[in-house]
């Protein structure tokens, strides 16, 4: 299958990426996707942009070079209530929010009971739409309290290129047991690239032979339909 859209990209306004939203979004256009997320760091990480930039961001255009651009943040998780680092008034007016957990935001921690809740309680936050790089090795957790509630809150599983091949190393034997159970209990998942450069956007090559080796079935990766996501934006009160 072909996959026509990466919705974890990064720009040189999350202040340790390299390219800009305009160059991002011309290398989508030349390598044939649909559409494109941009999800810049939200403001607690060190060297992102302002609040005003996530609340400002929706000048942009719907469609650059051809694609249909989706404008968002991955924010931070930045306790174990789940709370994200962007208030709920920008929130809502973001195409798509990635809720993510990362060391320089939240200390690493062995306990998977408090690393699960900081996920469950952040995906009872109806703007969150995917669950970013949860097989980080610095914080397990309990993989199928986490499947179950993207279940039960009709939230994607985010299966992270960059996790296998550049950041959080180590990644494979949680994502791939998270993948399992996704298949499993039926639910869906999203690859993402994580491109911090627009040369890696669209590259889920990792990520796919991870779900090669569980024969995780097509329907539930939806990132070959633009129209199965825009449905899903949807379903989750977005009106694109």
């Amino acid at each position: 299958m072909k996959y026509i859209l990466d919705m974890h990209t990064h720009t040189v306004a999350s202040g340790h990426a390299y390219t800009t939203l305009l160059e991002n979004a011309k290398y989508a256009s030349e390598i044939g996707l649909q559409l494109l997320g941009t999800t810049d760091h939200g403001p607690t990480m060190p060297g992102a942009p302002h609040e005003w930039y996530f609340g400002n961001i929706k000048i942009m255009p719907r469609e650059l070079f051809g694609v249909t651009m989706l404008y968002g943040s991955e924010a931070n998780i930045i306790d174990y209530d789940g709370n994200l680092d962007l208030p709920m008034d920008v929130q809502k007016n973001l195409d798509i929010i990635i809720a993510s957990i990362h060391e320089p935001v939240m200390q690493s921690s062995d306990d998977a009971d408090l690393n699960t809740s900081a996920f469950l309680n952040a995906m009872d936050n109806p703007n969150v739409h995917i669950i970013g790089h949860p097989g980080n090795p610095r914080f397990p957790i309990h993989e199928e309290a986490l499947v179950k509630k993207a279940k039960e809150k009709n939230i994607l599983i985010e299966i992270n290129n960059s996790s296998f091949i550049r950041s959080r190393i180590g990644s494979d034997k949680t994502c791939t047991k998270i993948a399992r159970l996704c298949k499993e209990h039926g639910v869906r998942i999203i690859l993402n690239s994580d491109a911090h450069s627009c040369f890696h956007i669209g590259n889920f090559d990792a990520a796919i032979e991870i779900l090669k080796n569980i024969d995780m079935p097509e329907d539930l990766i939806i990132n070959g339909s633009k129209s199965a996501f825009l449905d899903f934006l949807r379903e989750k009160g977005k009106d694109i």
